[in-house]
């Protein structure tokens, strides 16, 4: 299985693929338009990799980021979900995105997808609770530990492990309330590092 490939980009093609050489070897990749759009040409790219195997053929499909990657492979997970529409997903919404629509279940976003309709976005909510790496925000106003932080604490916790850097959530939560609570806080922060 290959997991990323480093090399030069050969080639786009007009069929959302790019082809990055290895060593003499072309391997071709299935893309967002925005993973093709920001690959330079003849510089060295490195594209971290989902290989999927099917009966009939063996695809790559290339991301710029890990987080990217593991969204791909939890939509994959999610019942009725190919490859094809999975990329779509990713073609629309960022793993930010798409982590703050799963958490606030919001169906409207998820239906801006080409391709998801009123059930799949219903049945993405659903099974996307338990396949992204989302945090735990049910325990957080119960009497443990962990509750005795603050909200901005608590949603500074969250975001990173949601894999947001130090200065990603100091930007994000900039301008919070403190009074807030940390779901609120969690979600406005998300809809914000979403639009960046």
């Amino acid at each position: 299985m290959i997991g990323s490939l480093r090399g030069s980009l050969a080639a786009r093609t007009g069929t959302g693929e790019v082809i990055v050489e290895v060593g003499g070897v072309g391997y071709r990749l299935a893309v967002t338009p925005a993973t093709a759009a920001a690959l330079g040409t003849g510089g060295e790219v490195m594209l971290h990799v989902h290989t999927h195997v099917r009966e009939d053929a063996l695809v790559l499909y290339g991301f710029l980021h890990d987080d990217e990657r593991r969204c791909f492979e939890a939509l994959l997970g999610a019942h009725g979900v190919g490859p094809s529409l999975a990329l779509n997903v990713l073609a629309v919404l960022s793993p930010a995105a798409l982590s703050t629509a799963v958490l606030e279940e919001d169906a409207d976003t998820l239906c801006a997808v080409p391709g998801v309709g009123r059930k799949t976005a219903a049945r993405l909510l659903i099974d996307l609770k338990s396949r992204l790496d989302l945090p735990d925000l049910s325990g957080l106003t119960t009497g443990s530990p962990a509750s005795e932080r603050s909200p901005q604490a608590e949603a500074r916790a969250a975001l990173a492990e949601l894999g947001y850097g130090p200065e990603e959530i100091r930007g994000a939560l900039d301008g919070l309330h403190e009074e807030m609570g940390v779901e609120d806080l969690l979600r406005l922060a998300l809809r914000e590092l979403a639009g960046r």
